[in-house]
């Protein structure tokens, strides 16, 4: 089964939501230029926040809609079980957002869209 480790945020303003969640008392790096940043928290999940643009990248037709702005990173064992997983939910008859990739950051990757629309982000490390 994979593994709950990350949320990811897109964001509208890196520079702001930098600001709010160091004033949370998360551990986020101060590089508001970069469309990508991870904070580590205590229980080893990673919150990670993505610029529009960085998400548009991969989800062209992407578009910023009240709730669609988190997602849940699970990390698979290998790319052979990101693309078990994508086809299993597939042929469930679960709906599929960006079909298993190589992405150019050196991940396997897979996008599905559960129920209520929330982005599940499956990855495994080429």
């Amino acid at each position: 089964m994979p593994e709950l480790n990350a949320i990811g945020i897109t964001v509208a303003d890196m520079a702001r939501s930098i600001a709010f969640y160091r004033l949370l008392g998360f551990d986020v790096p101060e590089t508001p230029d970069e469309g990508h940043v991870d904070a580590s928290l205590p229980n080893g999940v990673r919150l990670m926040l993505d610029s529009e643009e960085v998400v548009r990248s991969f989800l062209p037709e992407w578009k910023r809609v009240n709730g669609n702005q988190i997602a849940l990173a699970l990390e698979c064992s290998s790319p052979a079980e990101v693309d078990e997983i994508y086809a299993r939910m597939v042929g469930a008859g679960f709906a599929g957002d960006k079909e298993p990739w190589d992405a150019f950051w050196g991940q396997r990757y897979a996008v599905l869209p559960d129920p209520d629309g929330v982005l599940i982000n499956l990855y495994a490390t080429l």
